[in-house]
């Protein structure tokens, strides 16, 4: 480890989870560092309503458990539940911050609108205060829940009733006695039907493939605690929690969800402890998906048809990075060409922290990726070549092919425990480098 201060100035881009661990990390090494945030507090999704801006849902909880999504260094309060609700994750979030002593590098009600290369391999940083900042490095950490995706094309017809994508879903107050489509099988479309089914007239859940759902709790423990660090094949894990699902809460098609066309474990898990029941008990009908709208009435691939007042999109996020240009870096169909998901080749003290989707919790991963890049811009590790870095990437990209379904949301994926061993064995390659460099 280098004993010096570091003397780069970083800039970090958002106070949801990413940018909290990138913070921590930073501030623990003693840079010079600014976090901006365009809400008015911390915690990203988690701090779901701050004014103008929804970043959630009001009923969302978590789907990983405490133990599991907690950061190391700060247990979560033993009075949270197995899976803590939205508040008490941004409660958590804030309480950690001020723990380790960072608030008051972090800028609220700020967003960073332009990040470009300036001479010398830094950064000109344009706030939306109207200022602009010099940095010698950038990490960010906005998210990819940002941008609501909708179907694309557009489904054809006109509707006459309400459309909304989740983002912008409050809470159920407003659809008394309605009849609403929820078009999605992940989990905010399970949260949504299940929460809709208790005030709506009819919630008809509309999906184009089938989900594998796995309930938060299997014999008594949060179904995560399940998982092991033991380096297994993906297919033995895959085998043993097949077990533990088909036992819990059975096969969807058993209820009459779509049957999937895939195995559990090659997309992400759809977790809902209450998606069944509600499907069993009448008050959610499963459908295909739409085909077409005529005035009120919403036509399903099948041929049957509804009448409805509203349909609610669940149909996931597009990645974007806005304030930076297309050609310093993008994403492509959601795919992010990154090392170990967090360096871009060829783009010198640039890193992005959470651009991962794991089978698992956030947390633990934002917190490794953060010490990696601390580890980076202090000078105790060294990337290797951009042609390593490329053909890592093209590694990757090919094992996460063979793994998961193609599709915008599992450009991302992750084996939680494969990703972080892999993460700390590079760690160790780079320090040896930098050390005898």
């Amino acid at each position: 480890m280098t004993t010096a201060a570091p003397s780069k100035r970083v800039c970090v881009i958002g106070a949801g989870p990413s940018g909290i661990a990138a913070s921590k990390a930073l501030h623990e090494r003693d840079f010079s560092f600014d976090c901006f945030e365009r809400r008015s507090r911390a915690g990203g999704l988690w701090a779901v309503a701050d004014g103008d801006i929804q970043a959630s849902y009001p009923s969302l909880e978590c789907n990983t458990s405490k133990r599991r999504t907690e950061f190391s260094d700060y247990p979560m309060p033993q009075a949270f539940p197995p899976y803590p609700h939205n508040t008490q994750m941004a409660a958590y979030f804030n309480a950690y911050i001020d723990h380790f002593g960072f608030r008051d590098h972090i800028t609220f009600n700020t967003s960073v609108e332009h990040a470009a290369r300036a001479a010398e391999r830094g950064w000109e940083v344009q706030l939306s205060t109207g200022g602009t900042r010099q940095y010698d490095a950038v990490v960010v950490a906005n998210g990819h829940h940002r941008e609501p995706r909708w179907p694309s094309p557009p489904l054809p017809g006109e509707f006459s009733g309400r459309q909304m994508h989740a983002h912008d879903y409050v809470g159920p107050d407003g659809f008394e006695g309605r009849s609403v489509v929820v078009l999605g099988m992940g989990n905010s479309a399970m949260d949504i039907a299940v929460e809709l089914s208790g005030v709506a007239g009819n919630v008809y859940l509309a999906s184009r493939r089938g989900a594998h759902i796995v309930p938060k709790f299997a014999l008594g423990r949060p179904i995560d605690s399940f998982n092991t660090a033991l380096p297994l094949p993906w297919s033995v894990k895959r085998a043993f929690f097949s077990l533990i699902v088909r036992g819990t809460i059975g096969r969807p098609e058993d209820v009459g969800l779509p049957k999937p066309d895939h195995r559990l474990g090659e997309a992400h898990p759809t977790v809902s402890q209450r998606i069944t029941e509600r499907v069993r008990a009448g008050a959610v009908t499963p459908k295909p998906n739409i085909e077409s709208f005529a005035g009120s009435r919403v036509r399903f691939t099948d041929g049957s048809e509804v009448v409805a007042d509203a349909v609610v999109y669940c149909t996931g996020y597009n990645v974007s990075f806005p304030f930076l240009d297309a050609d310093v870096f993008s994403a492509v169909d959601n795919r992010v060409d990154l090392f170990h998901q967090v360096f871009p080749p060829g783009v010198a003290n640039l890193a992005f922290i959470g651009l991962v989707q794991p089978f698992g919790a956030l947390m633990p991963i934002a917190e490794a990726q953060a010490q990696w890049v601390a580890d980076q811009l202090a000078g105790d590790y060294r990337l290797p070549t951009i042609e390593v870095m490329r053909g890592q990437i093209r590694h990757e990209r090919a094992v996460r092919e063979r793994q998961f379904l193609a599709s915008p949301r599992h450009t991302m994926e992750i084996d939680f425990y494969a990703y972080l061993r892999g993460l700390r064995a590079e760690r160790r390659r780079g320090h040896k480098s930098s050390v005898t460099a």
